[in-house]
């Protein structure tokens, strides 16, 4: 690659001179002109072909983000709204003075994995696929408690490398419960209201974790507002932010467990997800089938829905949210 773009540089140099001397006593600055128009054209082509770290390629799209999130993601009012006003403030301010940081929490489910997906749609061409996406799950990459001082200096070099190459990058750190902990207190000075880490801007990154720890509390308020004759759409994010801190810090399996992240702010929100209700499933059963693209039939949503074990004594909330409605539905599909 590094070869061609040099034989490109040279055929304009010797294009532009013959250009030069045919047009004499034109001045040569012609030529010099012609050169840099020339590399800043290839330059447009390549990022035309190819993924690159520019605007063509990722821009926050606010009206997209905000259709995902009403019509593809079902029963999550609050974190619907913390979502969509995190990121349009973040990513409508050209200085930022620290990177994105968002912690999801709720039982699983419920949607949180599927958020990332969604914002990564909305913020990058390629979505989940582009090179800017990055996703590192606990129990894949750092399976080893007792090699967790190579895990932090594998982490942090990571890090600083993919920012380097594209500072509007995105890290999505699945299984926060099962992170080792203390590992994340390795990129602290990455999170913080620096200007730059050993000269590299960290600023405009978005960092998501995702997380089952604050679950069990969440069914619980949630389930208050149920007892109450509450709406859940009346939950505000008042009503669970303090307690999934105080149980992400709490929690020795949490991965945020007694972590400088949390007793320093530098976590911008913690994002509940609610259990869902049987509602909510037929809702998911329903958009699995548009996206099949098979005839949408609420009766057989109904009875997919119907299919799934749901806990508490009042059998209201699906235990596994819409995790196997894809599975479930091929049985009647």
């Amino acid at each position: 690659m590094q070869l061609r773009r040099k034989h490109a540089v040279l055929l304009w140099i010797l294009f532009c001179s013959g250009l030069a001397e045919a047009l004499e006593p034109i001045s040569t600055t012609i030529a010099v002109g012609a050169v840099g128009i020339g590399m800043g054209i290839g330059r447009y082509a390549a990022c035309y072909f190819r993924e690159c770290c520019q605007p063509d390629w990722i821009s926050f799209n606010h009206t997209g983000l905000q259709l995902d999130l009403r019509r593809r993601l079902f029963g999550q009012h609050l974190a619907s709204g913390i979502i969509l006003k995190a990121l349009d403030g973040f990513m409508n301010n050209d200085s930022p003075k620290k990177p994105l940081v968002l912690s999801l929490h709720g039982p699983t489910g419920t949607g949180k994995n599927f958020v990332s997906k969604i914002i990564a749609e909305n913020l990058y061409k390629k979505g989940m696929n582009s090179h800017f996406v990055h996703v590192v799950i606990a129990t894949l990459h750092f399976p080893h408690v007792s090699r967790i001082e190579t895990y932090k200096t594998q982490l942090k070099q990571w890090i600083k490398g993919n920012v380097s190459s594209c500072a509007r990058s995105m890290f999505i750190f699945d299984e926060m419960d099962k992170m080792p902990p203390g590992l994340m207190d390795s990129i602290k000075p990455y999170l913080d209201y620096y200007d730059k880490v050993d000269g590299v801007s960290y600023r405009k990154a978005v960092f998501i974790f995702l997380s089952n720890a604050g679950g069990q509390s969440i069914i619980e308020t949630t389930l208050q507002f149920w007892k109450a004759g509450r709406d859940r759409e009346e939950m505000e994010l008042r009503d669970l932010e303090k307690t999934l801190s105080l149980s992400a810090f709490n929690d020795e399996s949490s991965g945020l467990w007694r972590s400088s992240l949390i007793d320093k702010h530098l976590v911008d929100l913690f994002v509940p997800f609610l259990p869902l209700e049987h509602k909510h499933v037929v809702q998911c059963v329903l958009a699995e089938m548009e996206a099949r693209g098979v005839e949408l039939d609420r009766s057989t949503a109904e009875q997919v829905a119907e299919d799934l074990i749901y806990f508490s004594s009042e059998k209201i909330f699906s235990s596994k949210g819409c995790k196997t409605i894809v599975s479930k539905l091929d049985f009647y599909v």
